[in-house]
């Protein structure tokens, strides 16, 4: 078993990673963003679970309205973005599976596991 209190202090932070699945905190302030039209995992497919505040996903072109309670997957590959639109911080939870990065959070490649 692993256990952990997530902070969801700022920006992006792996949580912690069983077998080949793995959990980060995201943390974005209003008018901020992660990712972009080059942004995109190749080998592992997104679930990100919005704990609070209100946002905007663009996931390969098509837009998706964002709020505490949002359930979002992004499968591999796809080119994503994800913005805050709101007056107050954006909370996700993310899942990643296969491993998507380092436990320092830079990237993985595709097909790569985390040391």
């Amino acid at each position: 078993m692993q256990h952990k209190a997530l902070r969801f202090g700022k920006g992006f932070r792996v949580a912690f990673a069983q077998r080949k699945v793995q959990a980060a905190e995201m943390v974005i302030a209003p008018g901020g963003k992660e990712g972009g039209p080059d942004n995109r995992h190749r080998g592992a497919d997104q679930w990100l679970f919005v704990v609070s505040g209100t946002g905007l996903a663009v996931v390969d072109g098509r837009r998706q309205r964002l709020k505490a309670g949002s359930l979002l997957v992004v499968a591999r590959g796809e080119r994503h973005e994800i913005r805050n639109t709101g007056r107050t911080l954006l909370k996700t939870l993310n899942v990643y599976y296969p491993l998507a990065y380092e436990a320092n959070g830079e990237p993985l490649a595709a097909g790569k596991s985390a040391t």
